[in-house]
């Protein structure tokens, strides 16, 4: 059983420690105390309430077979001729896009613009961090 630190959920959350303290007060995210009094949360626990945050994540009604849908900011734009780059941050994850300079233009897309990337892919990696 892998325990996260207050801290550490939160930043897997994309909340403050506040709000993870004060879920944990309300019932919403069980936790269980150290020898020392420090809180730690179960991991099994916070993938549940990570998955239960993004289920009530706004979709705008848009009904889409991509599930990984990162809402953000955009945070730059770059423009080469027929192509553009586009990131976003969303929460801690930053989220990088080539689309066409066209489709960029058709969004609306500039640094500061709310926006979902919606990813779809054939392979992804699994990674743990040691």
């Amino acid at each position: 059983m892998y325990q996260f630190r207050m801290g550490e959920a939160a930043q897997l959350l994309g909340v403050s420690p506040d709000t993870v303290r004060r879920w944990a007060d309300a019932g919403r995210l069980s936790t269980e105390r150290t020898g020392g009094g420090h809180r730690l949360v179960d991991g099994i626990e916070l993938a549940r309430l990570a998955q239960e945050l993004a289920e009530t994540t706004a979709t705008d009604g848009a009904a889409l077979s991509a599930r990984n849908r990162f809402i953000g900011l955009v945070t730059r734009v770059v423009r080469d001729g027929v192509m553009a780059q586009v990131e976003l941050q969303a929460g801690p994850h930053r989220v990088v896009s080539l689309i066409s300079a066209e489709a960029v233009d058709d969004l609306g897309l500039e640094p500061g613009v709310l926006a979902v990337a919606a990813v779809k892919a054939t392979n992804v990696v699994i990674e743990r961090p040691r």
